[in-house]
Protein backbone atom coordinates (compact mmCIF):
# COMPACT_ATOMS: atom_id res chain seq x y z
CA UNK A 1 0.00 0.00 0.00
CA UNK A 2 1.06 3.72 -1.12
CA UNK A 3 2.36 5.92 2.43
CA UNK A 4 0.31 9.07 1.03
CA UNK A 5 -2.74 10.50 1.94
CA UNK A 6 -5.03 13.77 1.98
CA UNK A 7 -7.62 15.66 3.72
CA UNK A 8 -9.95 17.95 0.87
CA UNK A 9 -11.90 19.58 3.40
CA UNK A 10 -12.20 22.55 5.79
CA UNK A 11 -10.98 22.26 9.88
CA UNK A 12 -14.71 23.38 10.33
CA UNK A 13 -16.09 20.63 7.96
CA UNK A 14 -13.18 18.37 9.71
CA UNK A 15 -14.23 19.28 13.21
CA UNK A 16 -18.05 19.01 12.68
CA UNK A 17 -18.34 15.27 11.22
CA UNK A 18 -15.93 14.20 14.10
CA UNK A 19 -17.54 16.16 16.88
CA UNK A 20 -14.13 17.31 17.95
CA UNK A 21 -12.40 20.20 19.61
CA UNK A 22 -10.02 22.29 17.57
CA UNK A 23 -6.36 23.76 19.18
CA UNK A 24 -5.35 27.33 18.06
CA UNK A 25 -2.84 26.97 15.14
CA UNK A 26 -4.06 23.10 14.19
CA UNK A 27 -3.73 22.71 10.35
CA UNK A 28 -4.76 20.67 7.63
CA UNK A 29 -1.53 19.84 5.28
CA UNK A 30 -1.85 19.29 1.42
CA UNK A 31 -0.68 16.01 1.97
CA UNK A 32 0.47 13.62 3.98
CA UNK A 33 3.96 11.32 3.27
CA UNK A 34 5.42 8.92 6.24
CA UNK A 35 7.29 10.97 8.36
CA UNK A 36 5.27 13.96 8.34
CA UNK A 37 2.61 15.84 9.93
CA UNK A 38 -0.55 14.16 9.06
CA UNK A 39 -4.38 14.90 11.02
CA UNK A 40 -5.46 12.33 13.65
CA UNK A 41 -8.93 12.61 16.21
CA UNK A 42 -7.53 11.41 19.31
CA UNK A 43 -10.51 10.84 22.67
CA UNK A 44 -9.81 11.70 26.53
CA UNK A 45 -12.53 11.24 28.59
CA UNK A 46 -15.28 11.44 26.23
CA UNK A 47 -14.31 14.25 24.25
CA UNK A 48 -12.99 14.33 21.14
CA UNK A 49 -9.80 16.78 20.07
CA UNK A 50 -8.02 17.06 16.48
CA UNK A 51 -4.69 16.85 16.63
CA UNK A 52 -1.76 17.46 14.22
CA UNK A 53 0.63 14.09 14.59
CA UNK A 54 3.38 12.82 12.69
CA UNK A 55 2.99 10.03 10.36
CA UNK A 56 4.90 7.05 11.60
CA UNK A 57 6.04 4.90 14.72
CA UNK A 58 10.02 4.93 15.09
CA UNK A 59 10.80 1.85 13.32
CA UNK A 60 13.11 -1.09 15.44
CA UNK A 61 16.21 -1.47 13.86
CA UNK A 62 19.31 -2.68 16.38
CA UNK A 63 22.06 -1.70 12.93
CA UNK A 64 21.04 1.89 12.79
CA UNK A 65 20.51 2.53 16.85
CA UNK A 66 24.57 0.90 16.71
CA UNK A 67 25.53 3.46 13.73
CA UNK A 68 24.03 6.15 15.62
CA UNK A 69 21.40 7.08 12.69
CA UNK A 70 17.68 8.35 13.67
CA UNK A 71 15.27 5.64 13.30
CA UNK A 72 13.01 5.74 9.65
CA UNK A 73 8.80 5.99 10.04
CA UNK A 74 6.73 3.17 10.68
CA UNK A 75 3.18 3.97 9.46
CA UNK A 76 2.04 0.80 8.35
CA UNK A 77 0.83 -1.99 10.68
CA UNK A 78 -0.11 -5.05 8.28
CA UNK A 79 -1.25 -7.14 11.15
CA UNK A 80 -2.79 -6.41 14.47
CA UNK A 81 -2.26 -9.75 15.99
CA UNK A 82 1.57 -9.72 15.78
CA UNK A 83 2.94 -9.59 19.07
CA UNK A 84 4.71 -6.13 18.88
CA UNK A 85 1.35 -4.06 18.77
CA UNK A 86 -0.50 -6.06 21.88
CA UNK A 87 -0.19 -2.82 24.39
CA UNK A 88 -1.99 -1.16 21.48
CA UNK A 89 -4.62 -3.53 20.91
CA UNK A 90 -5.20 -4.06 24.67
CA UNK A 91 -5.34 -0.30 25.52
CA UNK A 92 -8.10 2.20 23.94
CA UNK A 93 -5.77 5.26 24.58
CA UNK A 94 -3.53 4.19 21.96
CA UNK A 95 -6.11 4.20 19.38
CA UNK A 96 -6.95 7.06 16.68
CA UNK A 97 -8.86 7.75 13.84
CA UNK A 98 -6.80 9.09 11.06
CA UNK A 99 -8.79 12.19 9.12
CA UNK A 100 -8.94 11.61 5.38
CA UNK A 101 -10.39 12.32 2.06
CA UNK A 102 -8.19 10.48 -0.12
CA UNK A 103 -5.66 7.88 0.20
CA UNK A 104 -3.01 7.68 -3.58
CA UNK A 105 -1.38 4.98 -4.88
CA UNK A 106 1.64 5.13 -7.77
CA UNK A 107 -0.01 3.99 -11.23
CA UNK A 108 1.31 3.34 -14.61
CA UNK A 109 4.90 2.34 -15.83
CA UNK A 110 8.43 2.85 -13.21
CA UNK A 111 9.80 6.24 -14.17
CA UNK A 112 6.84 7.68 -15.18
CA UNK A 113 4.25 6.93 -12.67
CA UNK A 114 0.78 9.33 -11.83
CA UNK A 115 -1.21 9.18 -9.09
CA UNK A 116 -4.15 7.58 -8.46
CA UNK A 117 -6.65 8.86 -6.01
CA UNK A 118 -8.93 6.42 -3.62
CA UNK A 119 -12.15 8.29 -1.56
CA UNK A 120 -15.12 6.74 -0.68
CA UNK A 121 -18.33 7.99 -2.69
CA UNK A 122 -21.29 9.39 -0.48
CA UNK A 123 -18.75 9.92 2.19
CA UNK A 124 -16.23 13.37 1.78
CA UNK A 125 -14.69 12.92 4.87
CA UNK A 126 -13.49 9.50 6.68
CA UNK A 127 -11.19 7.77 9.44
CA UNK A 128 -8.58 5.39 8.71
CA UNK A 129 -8.33 2.94 11.65
CA UNK A 130 -5.22 4.23 13.57
CA UNK A 131 -2.83 3.83 16.62
CA UNK A 132 -0.72 6.64 18.35
CA UNK A 133 1.70 7.40 20.82
CA UNK A 134 4.03 10.34 22.31
CA UNK A 135 8.33 9.27 21.21
CA UNK A 136 11.00 10.62 22.11
CA UNK A 137 11.99 10.24 18.76
CA UNK A 138 9.32 11.83 17.27
CA UNK A 139 7.32 13.34 19.69
CA UNK A 140 3.14 12.24 18.98
CA UNK A 141 2.88 9.92 15.98
CA UNK A 142 0.34 7.44 14.48
CA UNK A 143 0.46 4.61 12.39
CA UNK A 144 -2.54 3.49 10.08
CA UNK A 145 -3.99 -0.36 9.76
CA UNK A 146 -4.11 -1.85 6.33
CA UNK A 147 -5.54 -4.88 4.94
CA UNK A 148 -6.33 -6.71 1.69
CA UNK A 149 -7.81 -4.57 -0.86
CA UNK A 150 -10.71 -4.49 -2.20
CA UNK A 151 -11.22 -4.55 -6.18
CA UNK A 152 -11.26 -1.21 -7.03
CA UNK A 153 -7.59 -0.38 -5.32
CA UNK A 154 -6.17 -3.91 -6.93
CA UNK A 155 -4.70 -2.45 -10.33
CA UNK A 156 -2.33 -0.19 -7.94
CA UNK A 157 -1.92 -2.34 -4.70
CA UNK A 158 -2.55 -5.58 -3.10
CA UNK A 159 -3.24 -3.32 0.24
CA UNK A 160 -5.45 -0.41 1.37
CA UNK A 161 -6.12 1.57 4.46
CA UNK A 162 -8.78 0.04 7.18
CA UNK A 163 -11.72 2.45 6.47
CA UNK A 164 -13.87 3.37 9.03
CA UNK A 165 -17.16 5.43 8.23
CA UNK A 166 -18.66 7.21 11.09
CA UNK A 167 -20.99 3.99 12.42
CA UNK A 168 -17.35 2.71 13.52
CA UNK A 169 -15.93 5.49 15.35
CA UNK A 170 -17.13 4.41 18.70
CA UNK A 171 -16.27 0.81 17.83
CA UNK A 172 -12.50 1.33 17.03
CA UNK A 173 -11.83 3.65 19.40
CA UNK A 174 -13.41 1.46 22.40
CA UNK A 175 -14.06 -1.93 21.26
CA UNK A 176 -12.34 -4.98 22.66
CA UNK A 177 -9.49 -6.40 20.41
CA UNK A 178 -11.66 -9.40 18.62
CA UNK A 179 -13.56 -5.84 17.23
CA UNK A 180 -10.23 -4.37 15.75
CA UNK A 181 -8.67 -8.04 14.47
CA UNK A 182 -12.65 -8.12 12.73
CA UNK A 183 -11.38 -4.51 11.28
CA UNK A 184 -8.38 -5.81 9.50
CA UNK A 185 -9.85 -9.33 8.33
CA UNK A 186 -13.44 -9.13 8.38
CA UNK A 187 -15.56 -7.41 5.42
CA UNK A 188 -14.01 -4.35 3.64
CA UNK A 189 -15.83 -1.37 1.47
CA UNK A 190 -17.45 -2.92 -1.46
CA UNK A 191 -15.75 -1.77 -4.17
CA UNK A 192 -18.53 -0.01 -6.37
CA UNK A 193 -18.33 2.22 -2.81
CA UNK A 194 -15.06 3.53 -3.52
CA UNK A 195 -14.12 6.04 -6.08
CA UNK A 196 -11.23 6.17 -8.44
CA UNK A 197 -9.62 9.42 -9.27
CA UNK A 198 -6.77 8.76 -11.93
CA UNK A 199 -4.49 11.83 -12.77
CA UNK A 200 -1.31 12.79 -14.68
CA UNK A 201 0.34 14.17 -11.88
CA UNK A 202 3.57 12.58 -11.55
CA UNK A 203 4.01 10.60 -8.08
CA UNK A 204 6.63 12.44 -6.65
CA UNK A 205 4.67 15.89 -7.38
CA UNK A 206 1.77 17.61 -5.20
CA UNK A 207 -0.81 17.56 -7.29
CA UNK A 208 -3.99 17.03 -4.81
CA UNK A 209 -7.68 15.31 -5.78
CA UNK A 210 -10.67 17.22 -6.55
CA UNK A 211 -13.16 17.92 -3.75
CA UNK A 212 -16.22 16.03 -3.62
CA UNK A 213 -18.90 18.55 -4.35
CA UNK A 214 -20.88 17.76 -0.76
CA UNK A 215 -19.75 18.13 2.73
CA UNK A 216 -22.43 16.68 4.16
Amino acid sequence: MSRLHTVQAEIADVARHFDAEVPDGLTIPADTVEGCPGLVVIERDGRRYLRNYNWGFPRPDRERQERGDPPQPLGLVANVTNAMWDRYVADPRYRCLIVLTHFANPDGEPGRMTRTWFSVEDHPIVAWAGFCRNTPEFGPVYAGLTREENGAVRPTNDRMPVILLPDDYDAWLHGAAEELIRFQFGPTIAPEQIMVDRTDDRWRSHGLPARQSSLL
